[in-house]
């Protein structure tokens, strides 16, 4: 008899991804913050081959299989696999907040050729731990409760502050398209919960990289405060650290210039 068939899920060659522009490949790894990263992969997108790729269970890539927990280690290695299968390499790979700790994941197995982290979770304590899971419980809850009303909060300048003030430093000047694509997306995944309790355990275990590795804290971010680049630097010997000062927690819709700079003089021209 044939084997049966694998169980459905995001082994890795499934997950859903886009590519733009020409050059060097660079590889985004997306969570809940897929329409936030838009304006940088576009300006990214000059100087790049720029792979968008969504984590496990975020955007239209498929959740991991039943059974297996969405742990950052997990979720790295789906994102391995997929690299593999689509013959990428080793390529640069950049994530933001949970992206970033994917990232910096696959930076210490050795599976990327480098990693850019901004506010990546993972060297907190489990107070910060617990705020930062609880607000995204909370911040899932708000946004299905919004249901039809969601376009009329994104569209206003006093909506968008109100919901994404934990997030970005100035989110009465997000774009409402953003905005409203962001809260839609937040509403319908179904893996919120068991991310939030898989990730909440999760603590960076330090590693002296073999490949470029840059961690990018944003000056107003409330979610991973900067000081928590004191312990990057401990855990991470010889990594860039930088400072984005003015920038909230995705500091992507706050500038999204400076962002694509960061990325570019990270991987070298």
């Amino acid at each position: 008899m044939p084997p049966p068939p694998p169980p459905p899920g995001a082994s890795g060659a499934d997950l859903a991804h886009t590519r733009s522009g020409s050059g060097p490949v660079l590889v985004v790894v997306r969570q809940l913050d897929r329409d936030l990263w838009q304006p940088a992969l576009d300006l990214l997108a000059r100087e790049r081959e720029v792979v968008a790729v969504d984590l496990p269970g975020f955007g239209d890539s498929p959740p991991l299989p039943p059974g297996t927990a969405p742990t950052i280690e997990a979720l790295a290695g789906a994102v391995a696999s997929w690299l593999r299968t689509a013959g990428l390499g080793r390529p640069p790979v950049a994530g933001n907040s949970l992206g970033g700790a994917v990232a910096l994941e696959l930076a210490r197995t050795g599976a990327v050729g480098g990693a850019i982290a901004l506010s990546p979770i993972g060297l907190w304590t489990r107070p910060e731990a617990a705020y930062v899971t609880g607000s995204l419980r909370l911040a899932g809850a708000a946004a299905r409760a919004l249901g039809r009303h969601v376009p009329r909060v994104a569209g206003s300048p006093v909506g968008r502050t109100l919901v994404f003030w934990q997030l970005v430093a100035r989110p009465w000047r997000m774009a409402g398209p953003t905005a409203e694509g962001t809260l839609r997306g937040l509403a319908r995944l179904p893996e919120l919960e068991a991310t939030r309790r898989a990730v909440q355990p999760y603590r960076l275990r330090g590693f002296r990289p073999q490949v470029p590795v840059t961690v990018a804290w944003s000056g107003l971010d409330l979610m991973t405060p900067p000081y928590q680049a004191r312990r990057a630097a401990r855990l991470l010997p010889g990594a860039r650290r930088v400072v984005l000062r003015g920038c909230g927690h995705s500091p992507m819709p706050d500038t999204p210039e400076r962002v694509a700079r960061l990325l570019l003089s990270a991987t070298g021209r």
